[in-house]
Protein backbone atom coordinates (compact mmCIF):
# COMPACT_ATOMS: atom_id res chain seq x y z
CA UNK A 1 0.00 0.00 0.00
CA UNK A 2 0.56 3.72 -1.04
CA UNK A 3 2.55 5.52 2.01
CA UNK A 4 -0.10 8.31 1.48
CA UNK A 5 1.79 10.70 4.16
CA UNK A 6 4.53 10.85 1.55
CA UNK A 7 1.94 12.45 -0.80
CA UNK A 8 0.76 16.13 -1.21
CA UNK A 9 -2.39 17.03 0.41
CA UNK A 10 -5.28 17.84 -2.71
CA UNK A 11 -7.10 20.55 -1.47
CA UNK A 12 -11.00 20.75 -2.25
CA UNK A 13 -11.88 23.68 -4.67
CA UNK A 14 -8.42 25.14 -5.47
CA UNK A 15 -8.24 27.58 -7.97
CA UNK A 16 -5.96 27.77 -11.32
CA UNK A 17 -4.57 30.72 -11.03
CA UNK A 18 -1.97 31.56 -13.95
CA UNK A 19 0.48 33.92 -14.60
CA UNK A 20 -1.81 36.04 -16.59
CA UNK A 21 -3.69 36.76 -12.93
CA UNK A 22 -0.31 37.49 -10.93
CA UNK A 23 0.87 39.57 -13.44
CA UNK A 24 -2.48 41.79 -13.45
CA UNK A 25 -1.94 41.88 -9.39
CA UNK A 26 1.47 43.46 -9.84
CA UNK A 27 0.50 45.77 -12.35
CA UNK A 28 -2.58 46.48 -10.24
CA UNK A 29 -0.49 47.13 -6.88
CA UNK A 30 1.66 49.52 -9.34
CA UNK A 31 -0.66 51.82 -10.16
CA UNK A 32 -1.75 52.45 -6.85
CA UNK A 33 -4.94 51.77 -7.14
CA UNK A 34 -6.37 48.76 -4.80
CA UNK A 35 -10.07 49.84 -4.82
CA UNK A 36 -12.76 50.18 -6.69
CA UNK A 37 -12.11 51.35 -10.21
CA UNK A 38 -10.86 50.35 -14.06
CA UNK A 39 -10.55 47.02 -13.24
CA UNK A 40 -13.66 46.57 -11.43
CA UNK A 41 -15.15 47.98 -14.58
CA UNK A 42 -13.46 45.95 -16.95
CA UNK A 43 -14.71 43.18 -15.16
CA UNK A 44 -18.11 44.52 -15.25
CA UNK A 45 -17.97 45.10 -18.84
CA UNK A 46 -16.36 41.34 -19.24
CA UNK A 47 -19.23 40.11 -17.21
CA UNK A 48 -22.18 41.58 -18.85
CA UNK A 49 -20.74 40.37 -22.64
CA UNK A 50 -20.15 37.03 -21.34
CA UNK A 51 -23.83 36.73 -19.92
CA UNK A 52 -25.05 38.74 -23.22
CA UNK A 53 -25.86 41.91 -21.20
CA UNK A 54 -24.92 45.42 -21.51
CA UNK A 55 -22.56 46.68 -18.54
CA UNK A 56 -25.51 49.13 -17.24
CA UNK A 57 -26.91 45.88 -16.22
CA UNK A 58 -24.61 44.74 -14.33
CA UNK A 59 -22.49 45.79 -10.95
CA UNK A 60 -19.67 44.07 -9.36
CA UNK A 61 -19.87 43.55 -5.36
CA UNK A 62 -17.62 42.07 -2.50
CA UNK A 63 -19.52 38.11 -2.14
CA UNK A 64 -22.43 36.51 -3.52
CA UNK A 65 -23.90 37.01 -0.06
CA UNK A 66 -23.89 40.62 -0.28
CA UNK A 67 -25.17 40.30 -3.96
CA UNK A 68 -28.49 38.80 -2.36
CA UNK A 69 -29.21 41.09 0.56
CA UNK A 70 -28.30 44.02 -1.96
CA UNK A 71 -30.72 42.88 -4.80
CA UNK A 72 -33.64 42.49 -2.10
CA UNK A 73 -33.39 45.71 -0.54
CA UNK A 74 -33.09 47.28 -3.94
CA UNK A 75 -36.27 45.38 -5.31
CA UNK A 76 -37.77 47.15 -2.27
CA UNK A 77 -39.63 44.30 -0.91
CA UNK A 78 -41.79 45.35 2.67
CA UNK A 79 -40.03 43.93 5.99
CA UNK A 80 -41.13 40.76 7.55
CA UNK A 81 -41.86 39.67 4.07
CA UNK A 82 -41.43 35.88 3.17
CA UNK A 83 -38.86 34.48 0.68
CA UNK A 84 -39.11 31.25 -0.82
CA UNK A 85 -35.52 28.86 -1.00
CA UNK A 86 -33.96 25.75 -0.70
CA UNK A 87 -33.37 24.18 2.40
CA UNK A 88 -30.38 22.14 0.59
CA UNK A 89 -27.37 25.56 0.08
CA UNK A 90 -25.37 27.22 2.14
CA UNK A 91 -26.21 29.22 4.81
CA UNK A 92 -25.64 32.12 2.97
CA UNK A 93 -28.70 32.12 0.71
CA UNK A 94 -30.58 32.42 3.73
CA UNK A 95 -29.15 34.85 5.81
CA UNK A 96 -29.03 37.26 2.93
CA UNK A 97 -32.66 37.35 3.51
CA UNK A 98 -32.81 37.60 7.10
CA UNK A 99 -30.56 40.43 6.83
CA UNK A 100 -32.72 42.25 4.65
CA UNK A 101 -35.22 42.56 6.91
CA UNK A 102 -37.43 39.52 5.53
CA UNK A 103 -38.31 36.22 6.24
CA UNK A 104 -37.09 32.79 4.60
CA UNK A 105 -39.63 29.82 4.39
CA UNK A 106 -38.34 26.61 3.08
CA UNK A 107 -39.21 24.37 -0.37
CA UNK A 108 -38.16 20.82 -0.44
CA UNK A 109 -35.99 19.87 -3.33
CA UNK A 110 -36.04 17.13 -6.06
CA UNK A 111 -34.07 13.98 -4.57
CA UNK A 112 -32.63 13.69 -8.34
CA UNK A 113 -31.72 17.09 -9.23
CA UNK A 114 -31.19 18.48 -5.81
CA UNK A 115 -32.96 22.10 -7.29
CA UNK A 116 -35.87 22.86 -5.14
CA UNK A 117 -39.13 21.37 -6.30
CA UNK A 118 -41.82 23.78 -8.13
CA UNK A 119 -44.27 22.22 -6.88
CA UNK A 120 -42.78 22.54 -3.30
CA UNK A 121 -42.53 26.58 -3.96
CA UNK A 122 -46.48 26.41 -4.96
CA UNK A 123 -47.11 24.87 -1.60
CA UNK A 124 -44.99 27.22 0.45
CA UNK A 125 -47.12 30.26 -1.08
CA UNK A 126 -48.48 32.51 1.16
CA UNK A 127 -50.28 36.03 1.00
CA UNK A 128 -47.03 37.28 2.68
CA UNK A 129 -45.13 35.64 -0.20
CA UNK A 130 -42.75 38.44 -2.18
CA UNK A 131 -40.22 36.62 -3.54
CA UNK A 132 -38.61 32.86 -4.70
CA UNK A 133 -34.79 32.51 -4.06
CA UNK A 134 -33.86 29.01 -5.96
CA UNK A 135 -30.46 28.08 -6.36
CA UNK A 136 -28.81 26.15 -9.11
CA UNK A 137 -27.15 23.59 -6.85
CA UNK A 138 -23.64 22.15 -8.05
CA UNK A 139 -24.24 24.14 -11.55
CA UNK A 140 -27.46 22.52 -12.31
CA UNK A 141 -30.22 24.39 -13.82
CA UNK A 142 -33.33 25.11 -11.34
CA UNK A 143 -36.45 23.96 -13.86
CA UNK A 144 -36.79 27.80 -14.45
CA UNK A 145 -40.01 27.39 -16.82
CA UNK A 146 -41.98 25.93 -14.01
CA UNK A 147 -40.44 28.71 -11.40
CA UNK A 148 -41.23 31.39 -13.74
CA UNK A 149 -44.83 30.66 -14.37
CA UNK A 150 -45.40 30.52 -10.48
CA UNK A 151 -43.40 33.86 -9.94
CA UNK A 152 -46.19 35.53 -12.57
CA UNK A 153 -49.33 33.59 -11.58
CA UNK A 154 -48.33 35.01 -7.86
CA UNK A 155 -46.84 38.00 -8.63
CA UNK A 156 -43.19 37.47 -7.35
CA UNK A 157 -39.73 38.45 -7.84
CA UNK A 158 -37.11 35.59 -8.61
CA UNK A 159 -34.08 36.02 -7.27
CA UNK A 160 -31.05 33.26 -8.93
CA UNK A 161 -28.72 32.76 -6.30
CA UNK A 162 -26.08 31.59 -9.20
CA UNK A 163 -23.02 30.79 -7.17
CA UNK A 164 -22.23 27.71 -8.68
CA UNK A 165 -24.03 28.87 -12.17
CA UNK A 166 -21.57 31.30 -14.41
CA UNK A 167 -21.52 28.66 -17.05
CA UNK A 168 -25.08 27.67 -16.85
CA UNK A 169 -27.99 27.68 -19.50
CA UNK A 170 -31.37 26.51 -19.69
CA UNK A 171 -32.94 26.14 -22.90
CA UNK A 172 -30.46 28.31 -24.51
CA UNK A 173 -30.84 31.10 -21.80
CA UNK A 174 -28.57 32.14 -19.09
CA UNK A 175 -29.00 31.11 -15.60
CA UNK A 176 -29.49 34.37 -13.72
CA UNK A 177 -31.00 36.31 -16.48
CA UNK A 178 -34.40 34.94 -15.85
CA UNK A 179 -35.59 36.83 -13.13
CA UNK A 180 -35.43 39.81 -11.74
CA UNK A 181 -31.64 39.59 -10.45
CA UNK A 182 -28.90 37.20 -10.82
CA UNK A 183 -26.29 36.77 -7.95
CA UNK A 184 -23.07 35.42 -8.69
CA UNK A 185 -20.24 34.26 -6.85
CA UNK A 186 -16.35 34.60 -7.47
CA UNK A 187 -15.15 33.07 -4.00
CA UNK A 188 -11.93 31.33 -4.03
CA UNK A 189 -13.25 27.67 -5.04
CA UNK A 190 -15.41 28.94 -7.26
CA UNK A 191 -15.40 28.29 -11.41
CA UNK A 192 -14.27 32.32 -11.86
CA UNK A 193 -12.26 33.09 -8.25
CA UNK A 194 -11.16 36.36 -7.46
CA UNK A 195 -10.65 35.27 -3.63
CA UNK A 196 -13.74 36.73 -2.83
CA UNK A 197 -16.50 39.04 -4.93
CA UNK A 198 -19.69 38.72 -6.52
CA UNK A 199 -21.61 40.43 -8.96
CA UNK A 200 -25.66 41.16 -9.58
CA UNK A 201 -27.02 40.92 -13.26
CA UNK A 202 -30.81 42.42 -13.75
CA UNK A 203 -32.64 43.42 -16.80
CA UNK A 204 -34.11 46.35 -14.81
CA UNK A 205 -31.27 49.43 -15.23
CA UNK A 206 -33.09 50.61 -12.37
CA UNK A 207 -32.10 47.84 -9.66
CA UNK A 208 -28.85 47.85 -11.10
CA UNK A 209 -28.86 51.90 -10.21
CA UNK A 210 -29.67 51.69 -7.00
CA UNK A 211 -27.90 47.96 -6.29
CA UNK A 212 -24.81 50.31 -7.28
CA UNK A 213 -25.69 52.68 -4.33
CA UNK A 214 -26.89 50.63 -2.02
CA UNK A 215 -23.55 48.68 -2.37
CA UNK A 216 -21.02 51.84 -1.83
CA UNK A 217 -22.61 53.58 1.45
CA UNK A 218 -25.56 54.98 -0.37
CA UNK A 219 -22.98 57.24 -2.05
CA UNK A 220 -23.94 58.52 -5.76
CA UNK A 221 -20.22 58.65 -6.45
CA UNK A 222 -17.45 55.46 -6.65
CA UNK A 223 -13.79 56.99 -5.69
CA UNK A 224 -12.72 56.40 -8.74
CA UNK A 225 -15.16 58.95 -10.17
CA UNK A 226 -14.65 61.51 -7.14
CA UNK A 227 -10.82 60.64 -7.74
CA UNK A 228 -10.07 60.66 -10.96
CA UNK A 229 -7.83 62.13 -13.40
CA UNK A 230 -11.17 64.73 -14.50
CA UNK A 231 -10.77 66.48 -11.17
CA UNK A 232 -12.93 65.98 -7.64
CA UNK A 233 -16.02 65.16 -7.82
CA UNK A 234 -18.64 65.70 -4.74
CA UNK A 235 -20.94 63.06 -3.18
CA UNK A 236 -24.32 63.06 -1.96
CA UNK A 237 -25.92 60.11 0.29
CA UNK A 238 -28.70 59.39 -0.67
CA UNK A 239 -29.59 55.91 1.14
CA UNK A 240 -28.08 54.44 4.41
CA UNK A 241 -25.57 51.41 2.21
CA UNK A 242 -23.20 49.16 2.82
CA UNK A 243 -19.66 48.19 2.17
CA UNK A 244 -20.46 45.83 -0.41
CA UNK A 245 -17.81 46.73 -3.13
CA UNK A 246 -15.52 44.78 -5.02
CA UNK A 247 -11.73 45.75 -5.35
CA UNK A 248 -9.75 46.62 -8.27
CA UNK A 249 -7.53 44.00 -6.66
CA UNK A 250 -10.17 41.35 -7.16
CA UNK A 251 -10.98 42.59 -9.98
CA UNK A 252 -7.34 41.92 -11.48
CA UNK A 253 -7.99 38.61 -10.91
CA UNK A 254 -10.96 37.87 -12.42
CA UNK A 255 -10.57 39.37 -15.62
CA UNK A 256 -7.92 37.02 -16.60
CA UNK A 257 -10.29 33.94 -14.73
CA UNK A 258 -13.49 34.98 -16.91
CA UNK A 259 -11.41 34.55 -20.15
CA UNK A 260 -10.28 31.43 -19.03
CA UNK A 261 -13.77 30.18 -18.38
CA UNK A 262 -14.79 28.06 -21.09
CA UNK A 263 -11.57 26.33 -21.35
CA UNK A 264 -11.95 25.60 -17.47
CA UNK A 265 -15.16 24.27 -17.82
CA UNK A 266 -13.90 21.64 -20.60
CA UNK A 267 -10.96 20.77 -18.54
CA UNK A 268 -14.48 20.03 -15.30
CA UNK A 269 -16.54 18.14 -17.58
CA UNK A 270 -13.42 15.67 -18.57
CA UNK A 271 -13.20 15.32 -15.00
CA UNK A 272 -17.14 14.32 -14.25
CA UNK A 273 -16.94 12.14 -17.30
CA UNK A 274 -14.15 10.01 -16.03
CA UNK A 275 -15.56 10.32 -12.25
CA UNK A 276 -19.04 9.22 -13.83
CA UNK A 277 -17.34 6.44 -15.36
CA UNK A 278 -15.37 5.38 -13.02
CA UNK A 279 -17.75 5.10 -10.53
CA UNK A 280 -20.75 3.67 -12.72
CA UNK A 281 -20.31 0.05 -10.52
CA UNK A 282 -20.10 1.51 -7.09
CA UNK A 283 -22.78 1.14 -4.54
CA UNK A 284 -23.18 4.91 -4.41
CA UNK A 285 -25.89 7.13 -5.86
CA UNK A 286 -24.18 9.08 -8.60
CA UNK A 287 -25.41 12.80 -9.91
CA UNK A 288 -28.06 12.96 -12.62
CA UNK A 289 -27.23 13.50 -16.26
CA UNK A 290 -27.35 17.28 -17.18
CA UNK A 291 -31.37 17.62 -18.57
CA UNK A 292 -31.82 18.35 -22.73
CA UNK A 293 -31.38 21.46 -23.88
CA UNK A 294 -29.54 22.64 -20.71
CA UNK A 295 -25.82 23.29 -19.88
CA UNK A 296 -24.05 22.46 -16.23
CA UNK A 297 -21.55 24.52 -15.01
CA UNK A 298 -19.87 21.39 -13.36
CA UNK A 299 -18.86 23.00 -10.35
CA UNK A 300 -20.08 20.19 -7.99
CA UNK A 301 -19.28 16.38 -8.43
CA UNK A 302 -21.53 14.62 -5.26
CA UNK A 303 -21.87 11.55 -4.32
CA UNK A 304 -24.48 10.21 -1.98
CA UNK A 305 -22.69 7.69 0.77
CA UNK A 306 -25.27 5.53 2.18
CA UNK A 307 -24.28 3.09 4.95
CA UNK A 308 -26.40 0.48 4.46
CA UNK A 309 -24.94 0.31 0.82
CA UNK A 310 -21.39 1.34 1.28
CA UNK A 311 -20.69 -0.24 4.86
CA UNK A 312 -19.26 3.26 5.55
CA UNK A 313 -20.79 6.06 7.15
CA UNK A 314 -20.50 9.39 5.20
CA UNK A 315 -18.06 10.84 7.96
CA UNK A 316 -16.21 7.78 7.92
CA UNK A 317 -15.41 8.40 4.12
CA UNK A 318 -14.39 11.88 4.97
CA UNK A 319 -12.15 11.51 7.59
CA UNK A 320 -10.59 8.03 4.92
CA UNK A 321 -10.27 10.35 2.11
CA UNK A 322 -8.39 13.14 4.04
CA UNK A 323 -6.04 10.69 5.72
CA UNK A 324 -4.98 9.59 2.88
CA UNK A 325 -4.45 13.56 1.84
CA UNK A 326 -7.50 14.06 -0.67
CA UNK A 327 -9.47 17.12 -0.07
CA UNK A 328 -13.36 16.51 -0.08
CA UNK A 329 -16.22 19.23 0.93
CA UNK A 330 -19.97 18.24 1.88
CA UNK A 331 -22.27 20.49 0.11
CA UNK A 332 -24.65 21.02 2.26
CA UNK A 333 -25.89 19.47 5.85
CA UNK A 334 -29.42 21.10 4.83
CA UNK A 335 -30.27 24.21 6.50
CA UNK A 336 -32.49 23.11 9.22
CA UNK A 337 -29.87 20.57 10.79
CA UNK A 338 -28.11 23.83 12.00
CA UNK A 339 -29.07 25.17 15.83
CA UNK A 340 -30.09 28.77 14.71
CA UNK A 341 -32.10 27.87 12.38
CA UNK A 342 -33.79 25.23 14.83
CA UNK A 343 -34.17 28.24 17.61
CA UNK A 344 -35.04 31.20 15.53
CA UNK A 345 -37.44 29.94 13.44
CA UNK A 346 -38.72 26.08 14.92
CA UNK A 347 -37.46 23.98 11.88
CA UNK A 348 -36.89 20.31 11.97
CA UNK A 349 -34.70 18.49 9.57
CA UNK A 350 -37.71 16.01 9.28
CA UNK A 351 -40.27 18.77 7.02
CA UNK A 352 -38.03 18.60 4.34
CA UNK A 353 -36.91 14.81 3.64
CA UNK A 354 -35.15 14.97 0.95
CA UNK A 355 -33.03 17.88 1.76
CA UNK A 356 -32.51 16.30 4.88
CA UNK A 357 -31.06 12.96 3.18
CA UNK A 358 -29.11 14.36 0.61
CA UNK A 359 -27.28 16.26 3.38
CA UNK A 360 -26.76 13.65 5.80
CA UNK A 361 -25.03 11.65 2.89
CA UNK A 362 -23.45 13.95 0.11
CA UNK A 363 -19.75 14.30 -0.48
CA UNK A 364 -18.15 16.56 -3.20
CA UNK A 365 -15.27 15.24 -4.76
CA UNK A 366 -12.19 17.71 -6.30
CA UNK A 367 -13.11 19.05 -9.40
CA UNK A 368 -10.98 21.95 -10.21
CA UNK A 369 -9.50 22.26 -13.84
CA UNK A 370 -5.72 22.68 -11.41
CA UNK A 371 -6.14 18.82 -11.03
CA UNK A 372 -4.02 16.82 -13.22
CA UNK A 373 -5.06 13.47 -14.72
CA UNK A 374 -2.37 12.10 -11.77
CA UNK A 375 -4.75 13.96 -9.21
CA UNK A 376 -7.71 12.28 -10.75
CA UNK A 377 -6.57 8.86 -11.07
CA UNK A 378 -5.19 8.83 -7.40
CA UNK A 379 -8.74 10.42 -6.45
CA UNK A 380 -10.31 7.67 -8.01
CA UNK A 381 -8.71 4.84 -7.11
CA UNK A 382 -8.59 6.45 -3.11
CA UNK A 383 -12.52 6.40 -3.36
CA UNK A 384 -12.74 2.94 -4.67
CA UNK A 385 -10.10 1.53 -1.86
CA UNK A 386 -12.40 3.28 0.71
CA UNK A 387 -15.64 2.10 -0.13
CA UNK A 388 -14.27 -1.55 -0.97
CA UNK A 389 -12.74 -1.61 2.79
CA UNK A 390 -14.67 0.50 5.10
CA UNK A 391 -13.58 2.97 7.55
Amino acid sequence: MTDTQNLPFIVFGSPLIEQAEIDEVVACMQSAWLGTGPRVAQFESDFANYKGLQPIHVAAVNSCTAALHVSMVAAGIEAGSEVITTPMTFCASVNAIIHAGLKPVLADVDPRTQNILPSAIEAAITPRTRAILPVHFAGRPCDMDAITQIARKHGLLIIEDCAHAIETTYHGKQAGTFGDFGCFSFYATKNVATGEGGMIVSHNQEFIARAKVLALHGMSKDAWHRFGDKGYKHYQVVEAGFKYNMMDLQAAIGIHQLARVETSWKRREAIWQYYMQAFADLPVELPAAPDANTRHAYHLFTVMIDESLTGISRDAFLNTMNAARIGTGVHYLSVPEHPYYQQHYGWRPEQWPNATRLGRQTVSLPLSPKLSDGDVERIVATVKRCLRSGP
